[in-house]
């Protein structure tokens, strides 16, 4: 064993290391002092020592590798010192933290303050004492492994937030984006057009007469029913970016990006097509025997004026116009046509 390294320091050390591989980066111009600082480390536990003699290639190495840690003499051959690799590192992983440890004869407070403001995180003075070294790495790994989990943690707490938003902006009874997720997503895609110059369109659905289909099939049927038509709307917004909601009861909402006027009447006769063949049966409609969906449309290409409340007045007035025009169409508010008059042409 080294005489620099008695059997206390090396048995602390090594009790601390965990089964998790370490590797440290020792950046020293004198090839002694890295192959008896490289000895000690691997004597202390360390998996992977890398080794530079100067700036540039600790720079290579730091970013093509990224250490567990940094063992920097300050003076180094060539133009450029110990800070300014300290600081450059720093830029190399903005976010991110590997502690660097400071190498050099010079100990005055000084040096110390211009190796912390230059990034370093601690300083040790040499000749280094090997005992001082293998306190140092056991520090430093211990505060590697807390900021490990602590990221850890955040980015399980960041995948929970984000499933947690979903059961909130979802609707439990039909699996769709519920009113609270739809105010959000039809917002940003009002934006997203507003930028791109893009047509957007909005669809407020309302089932025909389903108030008389709860009263004579039950609540439980009505239920069933509103899953069966959840699933037509999933099937038929087959685009990424293309949403479905409940609006609340039973009406639906869609909101289709990149979608001009004439793709959403084609759009919305395919959708009243798709849920007749379903075979839907409404027990009580005065205008079929199976249950049929009414649609207001409205699209624009959005500019500052637009906005969610605007765009649902004009889709929810479009409603109404399919509504009075008999039921089982939709109205485009822009057109001012149903899907029905359009179809004829």
């Amino acid at each position: 064993m080294s005489p620099l390294l008695n059997e206390s320091s090396l048995s602390t050390a090594q009790s601390s290391s965990s089964d998790r591989p370490f590797s440290v980066l020792l950046v020293d111009d004198l090839a002694s002092v890295r192959a008896q600082l490289g000895s000690e480390l691997r004597r202390a536990g360390v998996s992977e020592v890398l080794e530079a003699s100067d700036a540039e290639p600790a720079l290579r190495l730091f970013e093509m590798r990224r250490p567990d840690m940094v063992l920097l003499d300050i003076r180094l051959h060539g133009v450029h010192d110990g800070y300014w690799v300290a600081q450059r590192m720093r830029e190399l992983e903005p976010g991110g933290w590997t502690p660097i440890i400071f190498l050099s004869g010079l100990d005055g407070d000084l040096d110390v303050w211009r190796g912390i403001e230059a990034g370093g995180d601690d300083y040790l003075v040499k000749p280094v004492k090997p005992i001082v070294l293998a306190a140092k790495l056991r520090a430093m790994r211990r505060l590697h492994e807390m900021r490990r989990r602590l990221v850890t943690l955040t980015d399980e707490l960041h995948v929970a937030n984000q499933r947690l938003n979903e059961m909130v902006e979802m609707d439990p009874l039909t699996g769709l984006v519920n009113r609270r997720g739809f105010d959000r997503i039809l917002h940003t895609e009002i934006m997203a057009a507003r930028r791109d110059h893009a047509p957007l369109t909005l669809m407020l659905c309302d089932l025909d007469h389903f108030k008389r289909f709860n009263d004579t099939a039950g609540h439980v049927q009505g239920d069933a029913a509103l899953r069966d038509v959840a699933r037509v709307l999933r099937e038929v917004c087959m685009r990424p970016r293309d949403v479905a909601a409940r609006y609340g009861g039973e009406e639906f909402a869609l909101i289709l990006p990149n979608t001009p006027r004439a793709g959403a009447m084609t759009f919305a006769r395919a959708l009243g097509g798709l849920l007749k063949t379903r075979d839907i049966a409404h027990p009580d409609s005065p205008i079929g025997p199976v249950l049929t969906l009414s649609g207001g449309i409205t699209t624009c290409v959005p500019d500052d004026s637009t906005s969610a409340i605007t765009m649902v007045m004009r889709a929810d007035e479009a409603l109404y116009a399919a509504k009075a025009q008999g039921r089982d169409r939709f109205f485009s508010f822009e057109m001012q046509m149903d899907t029905i008059e359009q179809r004829k042409r």
